[in-house]
């Protein structure tokens, strides 16, 4: 029995390597004579780069300091295929994940380690991107990614803006003379799963800066600041779209891509699905496991295990999904080619319990022990 495992991560507890390898051990524990493969799986956040590498066997690492969202200097990676395609994670420069809850705070947090990721890529040659922009801990509409690629955003006294959403009320006029010439010549793909507009009820500020430690006061204030910036941008990209969807995406930065990078949007998962050959994998499986954190309503509209078992299906593969807890209209995924749901948190245990990192291995390596003796 052949069978591969493709968990998303379970966020803020276990990264999907993590939770395909309890997967794994949960199908051993539970005495099954079966050929296991685990991949890392990701839709455009935490853990896309490693997803990539992992299922390309011809790809690299590269590991280079830059900025995190605060400005202070870590070391970040990228990875280049086999095809020599740049795959950039922009959570490793610039994710939530890299700061404390007190340091939360989108007024400031900024864009500028993504920049030099992609300058980097670009001064050893690379022309060709993927970049995923799940997980980011910014509301600064690119603006720092384009600043550390050339753009001069200046205020009304020709000073140049702050960084982060601050610097969006600052700014008042930009330079594009500086801008890389590099970047017309580069083709770049966006791989997210969010359609969001840049402003308004549904843009980045209302629905994504809160997240990210917004106060509730200053979230119109953002929202009021990128539609601004956008006209600013609009003078000299005609094409700039603020209501394309997608826009909104990681606090802005699908609107700067799309408009300084020429870049194109299409689901992480299907990215991952398409420039790999885990098509391969699922089709000579005999069963395929999946999941994520939640799965509820919105696992069926298109995120990883929707879009897994989806593929599984061209192939008539059976697809199982383990999910940490399963929320409202879990049922829908059922429809979509999924087989059967489970939850592995048990109905009593505390969420915060439920989400330390030994603990939801060891939930999940006894449900997935006991769903596969049962057959």
């Amino acid at each position: 029995m052949k069978i591969i495992v493709l968990m998303d991560s379970f966020k803020g507890s276990l990264s999907s390597l993590e939770a395909g390898e309890a997967v794994k051990a949960g199908i051993t524990e539970s005495g099954t004579e079966a050929d296991v493969s685990v991949y890392p799986f990701a839709d455009g956040g935490e853990g896309t780069l490693d997803a990539f590498l992992a299922a390309d066997k011809g790809s690299k690492r590269i590991t280079v300091p830059v900025s995190d969202p605060l400005g202070r200097m870590i070391m970040a990676s990228y990875g280049i295929l086999s095809d020599d395609t740049v795959v950039i994670e922009m959570a490793q420069a610039a994710g939530l994940y890299l700061l404390s809850d007190d340091e939360k705070n989108p007024m400031h947090t900024t864009t500028r380690g993504v920049g030099q990721l992609i300058r980097d890529a670009i001064d050893r040659g690379n022309r060709k991107f993927i970049i995923g922009i799940g997980g980011s801990a910014t509301n600064d509409c690119g603006a720092g990614m384009m600043k550390e690629l050339g753009l001069k955003i200046y205020d009304k006294a020709q000073k140049e803006t702050d960084d982060g959403a601050k610097g969006l009320s600052q700014a008042a006029l930009i330079d594009t003379t500086s801008i890389l010439p590099e970047l017309s010549k580069c083709e770049v793909l966006i791989a997210c799963d969010v359609d969001n507009p840049l402003c308004g009820p549904n843009g980045a500020s209302c629905v994504f800066a809160p997240q990210k430690g917004a106060k509730p006061e200053d979230i119109p204030k953002m929202d009021k600041w990128m539609a601004s910036f956008s006209d600013i941008v609009k003078a000299h990209f005609p094409n700039a779209d603020k209501d394309a969807p997608g826009a909104g995406a990681a606090g802005g930065m699908g609107f700067s891509l799309m408009t300084f990078l020429g870049a194109r949007m299409q689901p992480g998962a299907e990215v991952l699905l398409e420039r790999t050959d885990i098509e391969k994998e699922i089709a000579a499986a005999d069963l395929v496991i999946t999941g994520e954190g939640r799965i509820d309503g919105q696992t069926a509209m298109g995120k990883a295990p929707a879009r897994i078992a989806q593929m599984a299906k061209r192939y008539d593969k059976k697809v199982i999904a383990i999910g940490g807890c399963l929320g409202d209209g879990y049922e829908k995924c059922l429809g979509i080619g999924i087989d059967a749901v489970y939850p592995v948190t048990p109905k009593e245990m505390d969420i915060k319990e439920a989400m330390k990192k030994e603990v939801a291995i060891t939930n999940i390596k006894r449900h997935v022990c006991g769903i596969m003796k049962k057959g």
